[in-house]
């Protein structure tokens, strides 16, 4: 098969396309994050992520988790069970809803998100060095409008006929 290029056949400028962009941007970022929480603290990005949404939202639903952070149920589920197994999470039934459970972060957990917690945020200190400081508060309000959006986005489905 060719790799000739065929002008008229349309591509993604993958240079300036957004959804391309915060992709890519996501993955490497996500990628070397989980590489060091791996290496120095045996746990991988999901369990971060929870274990950081927990220290905001202590005591809540995996159903509320994947809401909030945008993974499916299945790997917050793995997640979560390793995070049980080494005692950082623990579940209690709802007392509304005894079909769901809640979950909540023990001491341990605790102790091991303020560790991984300082390196989080030396990542974040070395990504945005070259940007102001109303640099970043107009990226944070960017990213944010984005974030309201993806629900519509999401939601959009082509009028293109079967």
């Amino acid at each position: 098969m060719s790799n000739d290029q065929h002008e008229d056949t349309p591509a993604l400028n993958l240079e300036y396309y957004v959804p391309a962009l915060v992709t890519f941007l996501a993955n490497k970022l996500s990628s070397g994050a989980s590489s060091i929480y791996r290496e120095f603290f045996g746990i991988g990005i999901v369990e971060w992520r929870l274990l950081a949404l927990l220290a905001v939202e202590n005591g809540i639903s995996a159903n509320r988790m994947c809401q909030v952070i945008g993974l499916d149920k299945s790997g917050v589920s793995r997640s979560l069970k390793l995070l049980e197994q080494e005692q950082y999470v623990y579940s209690s039934l709802d007392p509304d809803d005894a079909r769901r459970l809640i979950i909540w972060m023990t001491s341990k957990g605790r102790a091991l998100h303020d560790k991984v917690f300082e390196v989080a945020i030396a990542r974040e200190k070395l990504l945005l060095q070259g940007f102001t400081k109303k640099e970043i508060d107009t990226l944070v309000k960017f990213l944010n409008r984005l974030n309201d959006s993806v629900n519509t986005v999401n939601n959009f489905r082509p009028n293109i006929p079967k």
